[in-house]
């Protein structure tokens, strides 16, 4: 079975900012396929559909952004997911708006959801799509920066790249290769 989880925090206040662009992805995928996340457990709403013939476990945590990892493990532990089927959706500073990156591993980068996960799985072996949300440019801190919403022209932006991170989150489902799916979707999204 294939986990696929979108990170983000829980509340209407926290909808549509940058922190929460794995949610929005696990959204799209949920609305594109009539699934919604009608179970919760551990922590974290989740559902367990059939796509593409495959079972998938789609999650999104439902503690705070840095305590992720306490929904994800358990759930994984659960449902006995390998962490080769993982994959993990999520903002990143360090890229710029419209760019997402596919990786087989990697460390946190600073960031505290993901260094949640890692924790509570032990490792940092698995799969991931960093979504870029850019890093603030007027003087604002990183954590309100973060929080913000997106505005309107940078929705028009972040709905494609939505829709290529679900691409992608689609083709690691149905391939067994993931350097392929890599080299398909990782870089700028136009």
């Amino acid at each position: 079975m294939k986990c696929i989880v979108g990170l983000g925090n829980i509340g209407k206040r926290f909808e549509l900012t940058r922190h929460n662009i794995g949610f929005e992805v696990i959204d799209y995928i949920l609305k594109k396929h009539n699934f919604s996340l009608d179970k919760q457990k551990f922590k974290g709403a989740y559902t367990i559909e059939r796509l593409n013939g495959d079972k998938v476990l789609f999650i999104e945590p439902m503690t705070m952004m840095n305590l992720s990892g306490e929904a994800v493990g358990p759930l994984m532990d659960y449902y006995n997911v390998e962490v080769e089927d993982l994959i993990v959706l999520y903002d990143d500073l360090d890229l710029s708006q419209g760019q997402i990156r596919l990786r087989q591993k990697g460390s946190a980068g600073g960031h505290n959801g993901m260094k949640s996960i890692i924790k509570h799985l032990g490792t940092d072996q698995f799969k991931r799509i960093r979504i870029g949300v850019g890093r603030p440019t007027n003087g604002m801190s990183v954590p309100d920066y973060v929080l913000q919403k997106f505005s309107k022209e940078e929705m028009i932006t972040m709905d494609k790249v939505i829709e290529h991170s679900a691409h992608a989150v689609e083709a690691f489902i149905e391939s067994s290769r993931f350097d392929h799916v890599m080299n398909q979707y990782n870089g700028e999204v136009n």
